[in-house]
């Protein structure tokens, strides 16, 4: 069996990030998901924010699974998708960060930059995080508690 087996991906990027956006799209059909594209699919500027919203919100009313969003930098398109409750995006360019992001931060968005990295080393990021899976050690359920609890606008006690 596939990777992906029936799991839906949704993708999205600004004008800087569409080529690779349509890359990552082919590399996880390839892997077996379903990918659900929501743009853009030119070079005509557009904001990064729109695509990093329709994918967040894709992830958070289950018509994905997860979500990549590609911009320039990448950096924009996971400030914005953070934006959203329940979202927990993660700037990736390595391997090594694509995988733990998901492993020890239940990770279910990936932005990543056009600018910064191209084709090859974007089809190793995404399928060394469409691949991971979160550990659920206690450790890190703390931690992940512990933001969960920050995006709620509760404090918590600072640890020492």
């Amino acid at each position: 069996m596939a990777l992906g087996g029936e799991r839906v991906v949704a993708i999205g990027a600004d004008h800087a990030g569409y080529v690779l956006k349509d890359e990552v799209g082919e590399v996880l059909r390839g892997a077996g998901f379903r990918v659900l594209d929501l743009g853009t699919d030119s070079a005509e500027s557009v904001d990064y924010p729109d695509y990093a919203e329709a994918v967040g919100r894709a992830v958070q009313d289950g018509r994905a699974w997860r979500g990549v969003v590609v911009c320039g930098s990448g950096a924009g398109a996971c400030i914005a998708a953070n934006k959203l409750r329940g979202i927990r995006a993660a700037l990736a360019h390595d391997t090594y960060s694509a995988h733990q992001a998901v492993e020890h931060d239940d990770a279910n968005v990936l932005c990543m930059g056009a600018r910064i990295i191209g084709g090859a080393v974007a089809e190793e990021i995404v399928l060394a995080w469409a691949g991971a899976e979160f550990t659920g050690d206690e450790r890190h359920r703390r931690r992940l508690d512990k933001v969960l609890a920050l995006e709620a606008g509760e404090l918590t006690e600072t640890e020492g």
